[in-house]
């Protein structure tokens, strides 16, 4: 007989998980000494890094697992997520948050995360991510860019032999299980900055030649969205941080 997992209400701990590869020169440290303000721990995989990212990591004391690879899984995500989620499982977590290296919540997220964890309502949440273009500004707005109008599910309550699938997808791996799915959740207005475009218009134009290397006909992503990383003039708004809610419910 299937029992209902008993769901702890109160001093539940929060993992982070990501996966990184050479990301010592660009945001993985300011991400990290920012998680490293709210959550409880750390996990990370090294997709077989050249630079310094791995001893950047390890001078996180909230690091508390790292494997590195030493052949990089770099095009087979799919494999490389899964490795991270049953790395993530071994420490026997209760919450689990999925970010890359490139993202960092918005400080009200972060004085809402333990009152989100500790609750047997929902089993997932889901906040709004803004990509953030040619610097940390602004945000793209246009109808290739809209991420920021949907939910993105990244924080998941861990159950111990519950099902866990990761679809078999080179490209664009959703971060967590797709089987989470089926579980009770939410989606709250809580914002994250995504950084990975807030580069040059020089760099714009190698993240879109790397993407035609990966994927060159578009089997994995939207080929009409990387034509637009060429945009000299997209849609962009100016980022405004919000009031911390306090006193107010997040649910």
């Amino acid at each position: 007989m299937n029992r209902e997992p008993i769901r702890k209400t109160t001093d539940n701990r929060l993992t982070a998980i990501m996966q990184v590869r050479n990301e010592a020169n660009r945001y993985l440290e300011t991400v990290l000494e920012d998680l490293s303000e709210f959550v409880d721990d750390i996990v990370i995989v090294d997709d077989a890094s050249t630079d310094d990212t791995v001893k950047l990591c390890r001078a996180f004391p909230k690091v508390t697992k790292l494997i590195e690879l030493d052949q990089s899984k770099f095009h087979m995500e799919w494999e490389l997520r899964s490795i991270l989620w049953d790395a993530a499982c071994s420490t026997k977590p209760d919450w689990l948050l999925a970010v890359d290296a490139d993202e960092l919540y918005e400080e009200k997220a972060k004085i809402w995360m333990r009152t989100i964890i500790d609750q047997d309502q929902y089993d997932w949440v889901g906040f709004r991510f803004f990509d953030f273009w040619g610097g940390t500004t602004h945000y793209r707005d246009d109808p290739h860019w809209q991420i920021h109008r949907r939910h993105t599910r990244t924080l998941v309550r861990y159950i111990p032999e519950y099902h866990y699938f990761f679809p078999k997808m080179d490209h664009h791996v959703p971060r967590l299980p797709l089987t989470y799915a089926a579980l009770p959740g939410f989606l709250t207005e809580l914002r994250v900055k995504h950084y990975g475009w807030a580069v040059s218009y020089e760099e714009l134009k190698r993240k879109y030649l790397r993407y035609m290397e990966r994927d060159p006909e578009g089997q994995w992503g939207d080929m009409e969205q990387y034509q637009s990383i060429l945009d000299p003039n997209p849609n962009l708004v100016e980022w405004k941080e919000e009031e911390a809610w306090l006193g107010k419910s997040v649910f």
